[in-house]
């Protein structure tokens, strides 16, 4: 199903680069984080987990947190849901991809959008741990793509009981062509630092394994030539293209069996309106609530200037509160 959403824009911040980068330029708030846990995967590799608990009980409901390309629990993004919450009387925990948090992972590989295995390992770790315990996935652009991935994989599932996506990249390669054309490089050219910034410091740490992969990796400025050298050989795609359709999210929504909604605004700088799924492609059990506005990530309301109302802290546990609240 397919729905207008109820967001307005503040009408001080309705261009999509001003809602994308407000937060991050302004908003100052720290994840209210209690302790942290390193999730060992089969492989040998290792996940970080960060959780915000304090003064919950042990067996409130927990949403589970899934962080964006180049995100961490030190996102203002994250911040603010882990905080919004929190407030409700439910538990956060952030499930870090391999890499993203302050110690590098142990294998050459990272992270990428199309990982559902560790997603997978460590829910069915909760579900060992917290058997009875409700629980949500909440995704975060990339992490929205590796969740509803995921939810359509599994199709029928009993280890969470609900989900929600914000600003996904459903057609990875159409975001790739999108987000390397005009202001939107700017966004492509903060990422990039990113990730060549992670995958140097593994080339230090794993010389011999990734020398051919990273080689001359100070030069690679877009998606497309990133993710063919080192994001596709280094995770089994052939290439590019191959990592792109088989990643992307979009052919797997007519699958999912879990209550979801999925947030998106029509003028993401991310990525074009064609990329957004049609109603046919949706199960039964998906809500896409669409917007004109909201830029990506972005969704700031408030009527007085320099007086933002961080709307997604409000629709996502309103949302939330239907089913683990129960």
């Amino acid at each position: 199903m397919i729905v207008q959403s109820t967001f307005k824009p503040a009408w001080w911040l309705t261009n999509p680069h001003a809602q994308t980068m407000f937060p991050t330029l302004t908003r100052r708030i720290q994840s209210p984080i209690v302790r942290e846990e390193r999730l060992e995967l089969p492989d040998g590799d290792f996940i970080d987990l960060a959780w915000a608990e304090q003064g919950l009980s042990p067996d409130a409901p927990l949403v589970i947190f899934l962080h964006g390309l180049g995100g961490s629990v030190q996102s203002t993004y994250v911040a603010g849901q882990m905080q919004a919450y929190h407030r409700h009387g439910w538990r956060t925990v952030v499930m870090h991809f391999r890499g993203a948090s302050r110690e590098p992972n142990r294998l050459p590989r990272a992270y990428h959008s199309g990982d559902t295995a560790d997603l997978h390992y460590f829910l069915q770790r909760l579900a060992e741990r917290e058997p009875s315990t409700k629980k949500a996935v909440v995704g975060i652009s990339l992490g929205g793509n590796v969740l509803l991935k995921w939810l359509g994989e599994q199709g029928p599932q009993i280890l969470i009981d609900t989900a929600v996506a914000v600003s996904v990249p459903f057609s990875l390669h159409a975001v790739a062509d999108r987000i390397n054309r005009g202001f939107s490089k700017y966004y492509q050219a903060y990422l990039m630092k990113r990730m060549r910034a992670m995958f140097m410091q593994k080339r230090d740490r794993y010389p011999d394994m990734l020398t051919d992969y990273v080689h001359d990796l100070e030069h690679v400025s877009c998606f497309w030539t990133f993710d063919d050298r080192i994001t596709a050989p280094l995770h089994g795609y052939p290439h590019v293209h191959a990592y792109y359709r088989e990643a992307s999210s979009r052919q797997y929504l007519a699958s999912i069996a879990t209550p979801t909604l999925v947030i998106h605004a029509l003028d993401d700088p991310f990525m074009t309106p064609e990329v957004i799924p049609k109603e046919h492609e949706l199960s039964e059990y998906v809500t896409l609530e669409l917007s004109q506005k909201g830029g990506h990530v972005g969704f700031i309301a408030g009527r007085t200037v320099g007086k933002p109302s961080y709307w997604l802290d409000q629709r996502i546990p309103e949302f939330l509160q239907q089913t683990i609240a129960s």
